[in-house]
């Protein structure tokens, strides 16, 4: 069984990157040093997650401000009034405008509002909302995601990519205009996500994670045949890339044979909010897919259930086989502190029913140890 992490806290055990950020907006530090403590932190969390035996460490998770708007600027899905920021100043860049779109841009004669924010489903996280037009050209114009897997690469970790899935992208966005549907761009949108592939690809990757939370909620025919044309078209671009599809915050419900049945290598579940779902699924499930088990939660600061996790574990290897399981947390880590270390005004018997991120992650080891040894009774 391998050890699958999904996301990790981007803004640090002593709030490095909130602090720096703050700086950057105030003028007190420069572009670079924002960015250095980024990549200071990308790589403490790499090496941390190494540490911790962690076999799938995502990359591509981290973001100075939001995921979702991070890849509205990798796919140039950017509104038209937030150029008028690259000519406002000469020095002005990409990042510019990157902030800008998130809290608006009110100097150099400009006063231009932030675009729409709200919660990532039903956590107190805040996304970009994307903003669609009919006829917008989207085109792939950032590397963040190729920079960020070389960076892993350098110090030796071979990290899973993180993409938001295409569906959910578009779903979790707005048509500002009418006469289409946010999913008519599915076509324009595949062959940029088959440039990143390709590129990921001949880096090395050899797992890309595809986050489809969207699978969580009621879905059309139309909804579930864009999943369904996504994927087959990505599995008959790249046949020996593994990829790993995720969904969480709830269970899957009517969309448990979509799901099962998409041409993906592994299906991510979260059994922490919706555990009934489970048995169905193990049925349902189709051959070779492997099962990424959600089972510690990504969501508060509670230590594992170790013997309901067990239980899960066992049943899905008795099903499946070990080769076909996977450990993980219900979600990103993304919705946790970091450390409990430095919570210094605790309790010791209340920081005794506590696991963090960093903590999280030893359970993930802890928890696939114990399942070694009693998984062997289950197969004999």
């Amino acid at each position: 069984m391998q050890k699958n992490n999904l996301g990790y806290p981007r803004i640090g055990s002593q709030r490095e990157l909130k602090k720096a950020s703050e700086s950057y907006w105030t003028g007190k530090i420069s572009q670079q040093e924002l960015l250095e403590v980024g990549a200071s932190l990308r790589r403490q969390h790499w090496e941390l997650q190494r540490a911790a035996g962690i076999d799938l460490i995502p990359s591509n998770d981290f973001s100075l401000y939001d995921h979702v708007l991070d890849l509205s600027l990798t796919l140039d899905a950017v509104p038209e009034r937030y150029q008028a920021v690259l000519s406002a100043h000469p020095q002005n860049n990409a990042l510019d405008m990157y902030f800008a779109m998130a809290r608006g841009y009110q100097k150099d004669g400009l006063d231009i509002k932030a675009m729409e924010m709200t919660k990532w489903f039903d956590t107190n996280y805040h996304y970009i909302v994307p903003e669609f037009t009919k006829n917008h050209s989207l085109r792939l114009a950032s590397d963040k995601i190729f920079n960020e897997f070389e960076e892993a690469l350098q110090l030796g970790i071979l990290t899973k990519p993180v993409l938001l899935g295409p569906v959910s992208y578009l779903l979790l966005g707005k048509e500002k205009e009418e006469g289409f549907h946010r999913l008519d761009l599915l076509p324009k949108l595949l062959p940029i996500y088959s440039q990143i592939l390709e590129r990921l690809h001949a880096a090395g990757a050899e797992w890309v994670q595809f986050d489809e939370p969207c699978l969580a909620l009621d879905l059309t025919y139309k909804e579930k045949d864009a999943l369904r044309l996504a994927y087959g078209t990505i599995r008959a671009q790249f046949p020996t890339l593994k990829t790993l599809l995720t969904t969480y915050f709830d269970g899957l419900r009517d969309n448990i044979l979509t799901a099962s049945h998409l041409s993906v290598c592994a299906l991510h579940v979260d059994l922490v909010r919706f555990p009934s779902q489970f048995d169905d699924l193990l049925v349902a499930l189709k051959e070779p897919m492997s099962l990424s088990l959600g089972i510690i939660d990504g969501r508060n600061v509670w230590k594992n259930d170790y013997a309901k996790s067990l239980q899960f574990i066992q049943k899905a290897v008795a099903k499946l086989g070990s080769d076909r399981v996977m450990i993980a947390p219900s979600c990103s880590l993304l919705h946790c502190p970091a450390d409990l270390a430095l919570e210094k005004d605790l309790p010791h018997e209340i920081k005794n029913w506590l696991a963090f991120s960093k903590q999280k992650l030893d359970e993930i080891t802890d928890l696939y140890d114990i399942s070694v040894n009693n998984t062997v009774n289950v197969l004999t």
